[in-house]
């Protein structure tokens, strides 16, 4: 299935970079820093790094479900320790109800 759309997508990047070879310079403006690239591979570059850039702030948006979902998790196993521990009791009474009987 992964295959269906990562392969459709290589094809579109391979051919974006065949079609895309002339080479363009890059400049950040306040310093004094240029850089010469191809005009594919600088876009392809700039669009990794925002890819990563919005992959780390999803992943910095999900902590605090992740932390409420592990202290969901951690109550759920007390309270499943405390029904067992009330269904322990509750079948020894039961039993020393019939032993008496």
């Amino acid at each position: 299935m992964r295959w269906f759309i990562f392969l459709p997508l290589a094809i579109l990047v391979v051919l974006f970079m065949l079609s895309n070879p002339q080479s363009i310079e890059l400049r950040l403006w306040p310093f004094d820093l240029a850089w010469t690239a191809s005009a594919a591979i600088a876009v392809l570059s700039i669009a990794a790094v925002a890819f990563l850039l919005g992959a780390l702030i999803a992943w910095a948006a999900a902590v605090p479900a992740r932390r409420r979902g592990r202290a969901a998790e951690r109550r759920v196993a007390a309270l499943e320790a405390e029904v067992k521990a009330l269904n322990a009791v509750k079948q020894a009474s039961e039993e020393k109800a019939l032993t008496k009987a």
